[in-house]
């Protein structure tokens, strides 16, 4: 069955020399040729403001370009978030981006301030994050816990509603063999076409 994918490449940088824009390319590919349609949203290539007060994240309309942003994620059935690990965590630009795009109104609401129903918006999605980084993979599940990554899929995919949300990790993405750089993005390929 044919999907909707809004694949959201994080990396703040554009140069598409790094690894997690291949990645990216991979899954695409493997994506449209299995008859998915895919939009790419590369946050590096945006141009938005950080948010920076409750009220501009509660009440300002969002730019042109966010606006395009939660269309298609409003469009997919499944969205693939890909970035590197930095200092931790997420880029700062992909954050910002994310706090740009899962606002209320159009990602959940309440009915009354504080007390009311919950509504999460973005119900019936699936998700799969993939982050690159330089230690090796075991490292950063078992001594670290994947707390970024929990707290991504924790505090911002199942609080809208997203799920069931899948991972891969890519552990010394700098560092790896010409051969495991291609089993990755035959991965990324064969997930692609799965909508995975």
């Amino acid at each position: 069955m044919k999907q909707h994918i809004a694949l959201i490449q994080g990396h703040p940088d554009p140069e598409p020399s790094h690894f997690a824009h291949a990645l990216a390319t991979a899954y695409a590919e493997g994506a449209q040729g299995a008859g998915h349609d895919v939009q790419t949203l590369t946050v590096a290539d945006m141009d938005f403001p950080l948010l920076r007060t409750k009220q501009a994240f509660e009440h300002e309309d969002p730019i042109p370009a966010i606006r395009e942003a939660q269309a298609a994620i409003d469009k997919a059935g499944h969205l693939v978030i890909i970035y590197p690990l930095w200092l931790g965590d997420m880029p700062a630009v992909l954050k910002g981006f994310m706090e740009q795009v899962f606002r209320p109104g159009f990602a959940y609401r309440m009915d009354d301030a504080g007390g009311g129903r919950w509504h999460r918006h973005l119900k019936g999605k699936t998700a799969r994050v993939v982050v690159t980084m330089g230690m090796p993979a075991a490292i950063y599940r078992w001594y670290f816990r994947a707390h970024s990554l929990k707290s991504l899929e924790r505090n911002i995919l199942k609080f809208v509603g997203i799920g069931p949300v899948r991972h891969s990790l890519i552990g010394q993405a700098e560092g790896l063999s010409a051969s495991r750089r291609q089993a990755w993005l035959d991965r990324m390929r064969s997930l692609g076409r799965n909508a995975r």
